[in-house]
């Protein structure tokens, strides 16, 4: 929980009830993996974030092994008796309706309306979340209660939808800095009504793209997306792979990000990459437990960034795991699940790994032996056990500033949070007694606040 995280600059109240209005006003919105729902997301997202650049992919465009999918948009779709009483209604739920389903306006038997109803026994008052995306199909989803009241001989059944030539249609933001090294944040928007699941990685996605947009000193490069799970990143890494497999030092998909009960951590794919390496130190450090899931329980966009021939070192922060808690794919992961400090929990963990991967690497040190201190005012003139006490860590750093050592590796030696030696680092920086091995400037500042 997020009351767990250590104490940190108060960024507290506003986001978090920022990031939960931003999700509020998206969620019920009709998304899918193509469509105007993921078009006016996107727009309602642009009012935060105004340089995010829409793209429209059309149907049928090659993307490795898949095609880009006929655009689906969905008007209307109820079942009711023939008395004209709707008992099914998409404009209650937009999960009434299975994705992607065909048109129909017919008179259907019971028996025949039953093979296309969708329930869950397992959560009996919940509706499914379903989709049939790649094979015509058409399909409501309801409660087993629901079910259970349809009764009639015969119902009236109507879905107006279009399923066209079109488009898919997915976002970017590239904020440059110093370095053409990038990091990655990746979020998807193609799920209907559903909190935790779909609309919280967007929202903290965008919080984090606007705080790095208003950052004057980013050293890494930041590119930005916002797309349909896996054939929106299958699409995109076949538009971007070559520069993102030169470019990518770190990268993260986000996702579930809203719950208030856990944290979790989904490695890449070999482990040990330094999104794993920066990703662990953090939530080590910040939170006090979280469970770290192996690559097998894998079911995101880490599939396409990881996958053999990409090998993109992206990983996953997360709150409650996807398919580990029980509103996953139910109507149930609705606005209530989520909440403003479970967003805030995975916002600061993601902008201090962030803050880490911008000031992490190998330093070294610009003089031999220890450098004089005292002349630069930066070490005590009178020589007590409490100086020696005040002053040892930043002797520390200086002592693994080898050009060998990145700075988790020299917390992980000193045992403490490399989030802490940033200061020292920055003072080290300002009087030139270390450099960044692969600057040719000396002063490395870390991102503003």
């Amino acid at each position: 929980m997020t009351e767990n995280l250590r104490p940190h600059e108060p960024e507290t109240e506003f986001l978090g009830k920022s990031m939960y209005k931003l999700l509020a006003a998206m969620f019920p919105i009709c998304r899918s993996l193509t469509g105007d729902g993921v078009r006016e997301s996107l727009r309602i997202i642009q009012e935060i974030i105004p340089n995010l650049k829409v793209v429209e992919v059309a149907t049928g465009e090659v993307a490795f092994d898949w095609k880009v999918p006929r655009e689906w948009n969905i008007s209307e779709a109820y079942i009711e008796t023939m008395n004209g009483v709707r008992v099914i209604d998409f404009k209650n739920n937009n999960l009434h309706v299975v994705g992607y389903s065909d048109q129909i306006d017919a008179i259907v038997s019971r028996e025949d309306l039953a093979k296309h109803i969708y329930t869950l026994k397992n959560r009996p008052q919940a509706i499914p979340y379903v989709t049939s995306y790649y094979e015509r199909n058409w399909g409501f989803c309801t409660t087993v209660e629901q079910l259970q009241q349809l009764t009639d001989d015969r119902y009236h059944v109507v879905i107006r939808s279009t399923l066209t030539e079109g488009y898919l249609t997915y976002a970017e933001m590239i904020l440059p800095g110093k370095s053409s090294d990038e990091i990655l944040l990746s979020t998807y928007v193609c799920h209907p009504s559903m909190a935790n699941n779909e609309l919280s990685g967007p929202s903290v996605v965008t919080y984090l793209a606007d705080w790095l947009s208003h950052s004057e000193d980013r050293y890494f490069t930041y590119r930005i997306v916002f797309i349909p799970e896996t054939i929106g990143s299958i699409v995109y890494l076949s538009r971007n792979l070559e520069p993102m497999k030169r470019h990518t030092k770190a990268g993260f998909v986000v996702t579930c990000a809203g719950d208030n009960r856990a944290y979790s951590f989904l490695p890449s794919r070999l482990g040990s990459t330094l999104a794993d390496r920066v990703s662990l130190h953090v939530m080590q450090h910040e939170i006090e437990e979280f469970t770290k899931y192996s690559y097998l329980e894998r079911g995101s966009d880490e599939r396409q960034y990881c996958s053999p021939g990409v090998d993109l070192p992206v990983v996953s922060i997360m709150r409650s795991k996807y398919d580990t808690y029980p509103e996953y794919h139910t109507s149930d992961d609705n606005l209530d699940l989520v909440t403003e400090d479970g967003l805030l929990g995975t916002y600061i963990l993601l902008k201090r790994s962030i803050q880490l991967l911008e000031v992490n690497g190998p330093y070294v040190s610009t003089v031999l032996c220890e450098p004089q201190m005292g002349s630069r005012g930066i070490y005590p003139t009178l020589s007590t056990s409490d100086s020696a006490i005040d002053t040892w860590p930043m002797m520390n750093v200086l002592a693994y500033c080898d050009g060998d050592h990145d700075l988790i590796e020299i917390a992980e030696i000193m045992n403490c949070y490399a989030i802490d030696l940033i200061p020292i680092v920055q003072l080290l920086l300002s009087h030139n007694l270390i450099r960044h091995v692969t600057e040719t400037v000396q002063d490395r500042k870390k991102m503003s606040e």
